[in-house]
Formats: C-alpha cells, sequence, structure tokens
C-alpha cells in the first residue's frame, strides 16, 4: 500500500471542479466502490473526461484505485481521519438543483446490474455523446 501525503491546496483545488465533487458525493453517500462505465452511467458524463477527473482525485489523496481485469474501481481513501471529516461536509453539502439526487438514482439504478458484486457489463450510455442531466 502506497502512502500518500495529503496537501491541502491540492485537496482543495480537486474538490473545487463540479464533475470531481459529483464523484466524491457519490462515493461518500453509497459508501461504495465504482468502475469508470458504472460512473459514466451514473454521471452522464463521457469516460475521457471522467477519467481525467479521477485522476486529479487520486492524485490529490482522495481516491484509490484497483484493477481487476478490464474494470477498474474506484474507492474513498478512508485514512488520514482528517478525510473523514471533509466526506461528512460532502455528504451535507445542499443539493437544490438535485444534481446529486439524479447522480445517485442513477447509480443504485446502475448498480443492480453487477454480478457477483462486480461490474460486468461495461457501459451502457454510449460513449460518444453523453448528456448532461
Amino acid at each position: 500500500m502506497q502512502l500518500v501525503t495529503i496537501q491541502p491546496e491540492t485537496l482543495f483545488q480537486a474538490l473545487a471542479d463540479e464533475t470531481r465533487l459529483r464523484i466524491i458525493r457519490l462515493l461518500v453517500v453509497t459508501a461504495e466502490e465504482a468502475c469508470l462505465c458504472e460512473l459514466v452511467d451514473s454521471l452522464r458524463e463521457p469516460s475521457y473526461k471522467l477519467s481525467r477527473h479521477l485522476k486529479i482525485l487520486r492524485q490529490a489523496g482522495l481516491l484509490s484505485s484497483q484493477k481487476e481485469g478490464r474494470w477498474v474501481y474506484h474507492r474513498l481513501v478512508p485514512k488520514p481521519s482528517c478525510l473523514e471529516m471533509l466526506y461528512a461536509t460532502v455528504r451535507a453539502l445542499p443539493d437544490r438543483d438535485r444534481v446529486y439526487q439524479v447522480d445517485l438514482a442513477r447509480f443504485t439504478e446502475r448498480m443492480c446490474l453487477r454480478e457477483g458484486g462486480r461490474c460486468r457489463v461495461g457501459g451502457l450510455s454510449g460513449d460518444a455523446k453523453v448528456e448532461n442531466k
């Protein structure tokens, strides 16, 4: 396991983007791990864009990734303990436009397609042009 040092500036820069905040919020609320195709189908963003955002979140020390076959699963990093407070804050953010609620509904529906607790179907929304919302 690789030890990551959390730099506050990098951490807050990573969360300063709406898409990255949506990713973190989804993982915080569900306490799940997710592969790229599950995030594409849930957030309705293209895979190339989400891949870039996932990389930034990993570099900031918020996510870890584990490759299994052709799938890479992303999960929240639980330590250091200061992240628990950050995750609680993200969980409590207002959802005036219901963006988080819609993301969560899609994610919950998408997770039902897992086989043995793992993604095995790939992306469903067609990556060429994915509508946001």
